[in-house]
């Protein structure tokens, strides 16, 4: 009888993601730099999003990590209910390099995913929450998410990407924000009004004229994520969380057999 050792191969899994994250930045992200390089008119905006794409090749071409801030790894876990390998022990193939863990449940299914993303401190000192009324509406969802963005000036190595979560408790809203950085760049929230926010908090959010690095410019975000639940009639909770321009994300699908997929765009 041949056994997996799912446990040690998860380690292993974890290990790479971490670094492989750090070291190699998305398409997605790529794009989004190289696009905000050439729409950018301010010529301190212009010079730093030039080191930015000059920094990410040295990276590459020396097999370095992309910024010497290398945070802490959050990952995120869809567990399918056959998968074998109980959850105590995915934590703790996990806990070395993990700072929090949230689980996904999914029914009739018999994989794993797990999701790292490093998050700089610089980023995630950039947090905010804000326990809105539901007079407040849109407006005020807006309202907060500017301001947050305004006095966070160039403290999180902008142009990043902001993630927004509405609805829920306090803390599962900053959960949901958190899910919006994750969010390869250029994908939509699936219900309409939600996309609608997000196209109009990022066009608000550029005219700050922030700019890259905080010196002034035309992009100050590269884009705008929002994640949204269900809640209590009288709550309004807003979470506001911010990635740096070196948003790194890599994921793995690990099946119950010990085969591990490595997944960059995901």
């Amino acid at each position: 009888m041949i056994t997996t050792d799912l446990q040690g191969i998860l380690e292993d899994a974890a290990a790479h993601l971490y670094v492989w994250a750090l070291m190699d930045i998305p398409q997605d992200l790529r794009d989004a730099l190289v696009d905000a390089s050439e729409r950018e008119t301010s010529v301190p905006g212009r010079r730093v999003l030039s080191t930015i794409l000059r920094n990410v090749q040295i990276a590459d071409d020396q097999k370095n990590l992309v910024c010497q801030d290398t945070g802490i790894a959050v990952y995120t876990c869809r567990v399918g209910e056959h998968f074998p390998l109980h959850p105590t022990r995915i934590y703790a193939a996990l806990k070395a390099g993990t700072e929090r863990a949230n689980w996904e449940f999914i029914p009739e299914w018999d994989g794993l995913d797990v999701k790292c993303v490093p998050k700089g401190s610089g980023s995630e000192n950039m947090s905010f929450l804000k326990m809105c009324i539901p007079a407040d509406g849109v407006k005020g969802i807006k309202q907060f998410v500017l301001e947050s963005i305004v006095g966070a000036g160039g403290k999180p190595c902008p142009p990043g990407i902001v993630g927004v979560g509405i609805g829920g408790s306090a803390d599962y809203a900053m959960y949901l924000a958190k899910e919006a950085i994750a969010r390869p760049i250029g994908t939509k929230n699936p219900d309409p009004h939600v996309a609608k926010l997000e196209e109009e908090l990022y066009a608000l959010l550029n005219e700050t004229g922030i700019g890259p690095m905080g010196l002034g410019g035309d992009v100050t975000v590269l884009q705008c994520h929002v994640e949204h639940a269900d809640t209590h009639m009288t709550l309004n909770p807003v979470a506001v969380n911010y990635q740096c321009w070196a948003a790194r994300r890599a994921s793995a699908h690990i099946t119950v057999d010990g085969v591990v997929d490595y997944d960059r765009e995901a």
